[in-house]
């Protein structure tokens, strides 16, 4: 029988008390777990004790998750953040670096939040830092007096670019997504393809267009109760796919080589 895939889902870096911890939500683990079929695995922001490469050649596949601090805006050549921003150095050290890896090295990759963020910075991409305050755009915030499970529930339309990675899941033209982020792609990073737009014209999804291996990157949760939305769900699968197609050969070549 098969092993699971080794699949790394990134943390963010949190003073707690008086002591410094490597966090991630619960809700991407089990995604990982129950939706993608896979072993997750905690990477810690630690950029300065390992390498990509150390890394990648332990894991099967990569999940970048969602936080709620934000990419520091000298990474995208963007104007200095307001006044009490949450950020990351940590996160970005380790993240940044490994996003370009991972897909150099044929890795699968699912960029989650500001994971889809991060993935648009890696290839040379900016972000709107308040997409609300642009003019042209939908409030895309969630409304924080309310449950976490209507903040999680259908906000808007999202459509699905023809022709891409999305679409070959199966994906229908228009789906309803959760909407809960503050700050979005300004440029498109060179090397990525727009997968999905919000009604207001902002890309909410991006693939790779010379990926080895699945690498796609969507504005939106489809980690929350991912099994009860079969477009969510579609996300995973294809995801933990592409791992356990990794797992598999890189087990063969191990084998080869014993």
């Amino acid at each position: 029988m098969s092993r699971l895939p080794l699949i790394g889902v990134t943390t963010c870096s949190k003073q707690i008390g008086l002591h410094a911890y490597h966090i991630s939500g619960d809700k991407y683990s089990r995604a990982v777990a129950t939706a993608a079929k896979g072993l997750p695995v905690l990477i810690p922001s630690l950029a300065d004790l390992f390498a990509p490469s150390d890394i990648l050649d332990s894991l099967d596949g990569i999940l970048f998750t969602g936080s709620p601090s934000n990419v520091e805006p000298f990474h995208y050549q963007g104007p200095a953040s307001a006044s009490g921003t949450a950020h990351d150095p940590a996160r970005d050290a380790t993240t940044l670096p490994l996003i370009r890896a991972a897909v150099d090295a044929g890795v699968p990759v699912l960029g989650i939040c500001r994971g889809f963020q991060e993935m648009n910075v890696a290839f040379g991409g900016s972000l709107h830092q308040k997409v609300h305050e642009v003019g042209t755009f939908i409030d895309h915030r969630e409304d924080d007096t309310q449950s976490v499970d209507i903040q999680y529930g259908p906000a808007h339309a999202m459509h699905i670019q023809p022709g891409g990675v999305l679409a070959g899941l199966g994906l229908p033209p228009v789906i309803e997504v959760n909407s809960i982020h503050s700050q979005g792609i300004e440029r498109l990073a060179p090397g990525l393809r727009a997968e999905a737009m919000a009604p207001d014209g902002l890309i909410e999804a991006v693939s790779v267009t010379q990926g080895k291996a699945f690498a796609l990157g969507v504005q939106w949760h489809p980690e929350w109760e991912v099994s009860s939305n079969p477009y969510y769900l579609a996300i995973f699968q294809a995801f933990g796919d592409a791992c356990r197609a990794r797992a598999t050969q890189r087990d063969a070549d191990a084998s080869n080589n014993a």
